[in-house]
C-alpha cells in the first residue's frame, strides 16, 4: 500500500520508517526544506519518495502529522481528501497552549470535521516520537499499545492493521466523541503520554465504553 505522509518531521518520519520496513510504500512531503524530504527518502530508502502534499493526498492512506497551527495550511496544500484514509497524530496545542472546543468536543472531532469526506481515524499520538522509535522493535507481550480512534469501521480496520505492521499492539478506543483519554494534555485519568500494553489496555476500552473512568496506569 502506498501511504501519503503530510508533515515528515518526528512522528511522520517515525511512521514513515516503519511503514517502509514492514514493505509498505511512503511518499513524503510537507516541509519549510523540502531537502530534508529527499534526505529522509534517501535514508528510507527504495520504498520512499518525496513530493507534495497534493501528492501525498492522492494515495490511500494519508498520514497528517503536522503542528496544530499548520494544519489548515497543510489541508489547503493537500486539496481533496475524500475517500482517502486518514490518520491524524495532531495534538492541540496552539500558539497560547491547549485549544478546547464548543461543546467539550474532542480534538479528533473537530480535526475529522476538517476533512468532512475523509475517513478519519487518529492515532500514534500519545507518545514521544522518540519514545515511540525506541519501543518500535519490541515483540509479544512487551509490544506497546497505540491507540487508534475512528467512526468508520472499515478505515479503522484499516488502520489497525498498519499500526500492527509499524510495530505495535493496535487497540481500538472507539469513534472519535469517545477519545478524549487518547488526548493532551498528560493527565490523571488518561492514556495520553503513557505506555500501556495489552491486556492491561483492554481494561481501558472496556472502561471508556461502559462511561466509567479508567484504571490507574500500570507500571512495566
Amino acid at each position: 500500500m502506498e501511504i501519503g505522509i503530510i508533515g515528515a518531521g518526528h512522528i511522520g518520519g517515525n511512521a514513515a520508517r516503519r511503514f517502509a520496513l514492514s514493505g509498505h510504500s511512503v511518499l513524503l512531503s510537507y516541509s519549510r526544506d523540502p531537502s530534508t524530504l529527499d534526505a529522509l527518502a534517501r535514508e528510507i530508502g527504495e520504498r520512499a519518495r518525496a513530493g507534495t502534499p497534493a501528492d501525498a493526498a492522492a494515495c490511500p492512506v494519508v498520514v497528517l502529522s503536522v503542528p496544530w497551527r499548520m494544519i489548515d495550511d497543510a489541508l489547503a496544500q493537500a486539496g481533496s481528501l475524500t475517500g482517502r484514509i486518514v490518520i491524524d497524530t495532531t495534538n492541540q496545542y496552539g500558539p497560547g497552549g491547549l485549544v478546547t472546543f464548543p461543546g467539550g468536543a474532542t480534538a479528533a472531532q473537530y480535526n475529522a470535521a476538517r476533512m468532512p469526506r475523509a475517513r478519519y481515524t487518529k492515532t500514534f499520538n500519545t507518545l514521544t516520537a522518540g519514545f515511540q522509535a525506541a519501543v518500535a522493535s519490541r515483540t509479544s507481550t512487551d509490544r506497546v499499545v497505540q491507540w487508534v480512534a475512528g467512526d468508520d469501521a472499515e478505515a479503522t480496520a484499516t488502520v489497525l492493521q498498519l499500526v500492527r505492521d509499524a510495530g505495535y499492539a493496535p487497540v481500538d478506543i472507539g469513534g472519535t466523541s469517545d477519545c478524549a483519554v487518547m488526548e493532551a494534555p498528560r493527565r490523571r485519568g488518561a492514556v495520553y503520554g503513557e505506555e500501556w500494553r495489552l491486556p492491561d489496555a483492554l481494561t481501558v476500552v472496556d472502561a471508556v465504553r461502559a462511561g466509567h473512568p479508567i484504571p490507574p496506569t500500570p507500571h512495566y
